[in-house]
């Protein structure tokens, strides 16, 4: 018992610390701040593997997204200990959860909105939407306005296998290849093969999709009734695409940037 309290006391002061030392430097202008709700992920759970697509140039715009200062993983605390359980769960079974994106500022939204309405822009497109003209992109519902992962409880993710290997980094301007061809012909990811990659624009990226079919439907299903069990929901469209519920913030669509600067300086 004295063993987990000195570590839980650790933990702790690990949080606190790199609250406060790590930290970018603050802005000149005041920042919006999250509410005391949201956390760190890698506060409550360090083993979940983190590879937010978004602070990088590998996502469907071909650029960092806004909002994305750091790349880390911003929940609602609610939401970041169901994750927790769930990945208990799988590290029994010799897997583990990979997050893609959590928290969405409304500023990376209004970013994906600006990108889909400029028509000349398709430099991504041979990967992340072969089969969908860019035009079709709000229509099918791929690109909105609003996202509910700026209320908090939401998460893009898949699993990995243990141990975990690393993903090789995407080169800008390398060949791309169709998100959902044979696993060995897309980009590489550590991930288990769950029939397309991760932000696929393709019906094949639906959940349920009969199409998916063998080892990449069992793949899907395990990750799903995993997370059901945690108290996640998942979106039919995206098998990646889950949400906590009951959410802690229903109605909010928040904005503040994703860094640790933005959180509260306390521990989970």
């Amino acid at each position: 018992m004295r063993g987990k309290m000195m570590r839980g006391l650790a933990v702790a002061a690990m949080s606190l610390l790199t609250c406060l030392v790590a930290a970018p430097p603050a802005p000149a202008a005041p920042e919006v701040k999250a509410p005391p709700e949201f956390v760190a992920l890698r506060d409550v759970d360090p083993t979940i593997v983190q590879e937010i697509r978004y602070s990088t140039p590998h996502n469907f715009t071909g650029a960092r997204v806004d909002g994305y200062r750091q790349p880390m993983c911003i929940l609602t605390r609610a939401a970041a200990a169901a994750l927790h359980k769930a990945q208990l769960s799988f590290l029994r079974r010799g897997y583990t959860l990979k997050v893609y994106d959590c928290y969405r500022p409304q500023r990376a939204v209004d970013n994906f909105v600006r990108w889909a309405e400029d028509l000349s822009d398709l430099r991504m497109k041979a990967e992340f939407y072969p089969r969908v003209e860019k035009d079709r992109l709000f229509a099918d519902g791929y690109i909105a306005a609003k996202s509910g992962h700026s209320r908090g409880s939401t998460v893009d993710l898949t699993l990995v296998r243990l141990p975990a290997l690393p993903t090789r980094p995407y080169r800008p301007g390398e060949p791309l290849t169709p998100c959902y061809g044979p696993k060995a012909e897309r980009f590489p990811d550590n991930s288990l093969d769950m029939g397309t990659g991760f932000d696929c624009f393709d019906t094949l990226a639906h959940t349920l999709d009969p199409r998916i079919a063998g080892k990449q439907r069992e793949n899907r299903m395990l990750l799903l009734r995993g997370l059901e069990r945690a108290g996640f929901k998942n979106l039919p469209e995206e098998w990646w695409h889950y949400t906590f519920q009951p959410e802690t913030f229903p109605d909010t669509y928040f904005d503040f940037p994703i860094s640790r600067r933005s959180l509260s300086c306390r521990p989970f």
